[in-house]
């Protein structure tokens, strides 16, 4: 047999023995990875073919659970929507395989994309030597390449303003743990650079205000009540006293 005739042979049989594969409306990546937008729309496609049995059953799993589909949509060609996609779709599995044989499968991931929700501005008060949290979320897929914190239109200086800066990926925080007015009444701005969707900005307007005088209530509560409950038991007792000599 001839190399050319063999390698159409070859094709052939792989082709017949493929049971399983997922179409999809959208671009599907060399792995299988279909990148899609934050409340988008992907529709995936299932198909039986090759050598599978007239009217096979398909089945759909998402990260390995089941997902329920009508009867009408389980035979040779079976389709799933996913829509609006959400950030938990981010990561997401779905594998359709055929009901005979979970070996004949097809597989595609979601990469739902998002920027940092970012925007707007928050106007704050605090009092002097308190503790001043300034906070930016950040979660985006990709990841924002950085955070620029800054005061009055300058990078902040964390050691000249007393300031902790933390950044878990998620949140990032501008924390002063004792307010000075000299120092934190200022205009603060958040800036978040993301690969994909440019730049996002928060600002924040904080006022700072004098120190208040808190009473202790309740130890004033309670030294009055011990105080009221005194004179109570004086008079009581006084008034003993004074039925005794009038007997």
């Amino acid at each position: 047999m001839s190399i050319p005739h063999l390698f159409h042979l070859l094709l052939f049989c792989a082709t017949q023995t493929l049971g399983v594969r997922i179409q999809s409306d959208s671009v599907v990546g060399s792995e299988g990875v279909i990148q899609i937008e934050l409340e988008g729309t992907v529709s995936l496609l299932c198909l039986s073919d090759g050598d599978s049995e007239p009217d096979e059953g398909l089945v759909w799993l998402r990260n390995g659970a089941m997902v329920r589909l009508m009867e009408e949509n389980k035979k040779n060609v079976s389709r799933v929507c996913v829509t609006p996609a959400i950030q938990e779709d981010n990561g997401a599995t779905f594998t359709c395989h055929l009901s005979s044989n979970a070996s004949d499968s097809d597989s595609v991931t979601l990469n739902v994309t998002y920027p940092p929700p970012i925007m707007g501005s928050e106007e704050l008060v605090v009092e002097e030597e308190s503790v001043l949290v300034l906070q930016c979320d950040i979660l985006a897929n990709p990841q924002v390449s950085s955070v620029v914190w800054t005061v009055n239109g300058s990078t902040v200086d964390l050691l000249a303003g007393g300031f902790t800066l933390t950044d878990d990926g998620v949140t990032s925080q501008l924390i002063a743990n004792s307010v000075d007015k000299s120092l934190h009444a200022a205009s603060y701005g958040c800036l978040a650079n993301s690969p994909l969707y440019g730049e996002f900005n928060k600002t924040f307007q904080v006022t700072v205000t004098d120190k208040v005088m808190k009473f202790p209530l309740m130890p004033i509560i309670a030294g009055v009540v011990v105080v009221c409950l005194t004179a109570i038991l004086a008079v009581v007792s006084r008034w003993r006293k004074i039925r005794q000599c009038c007997k």
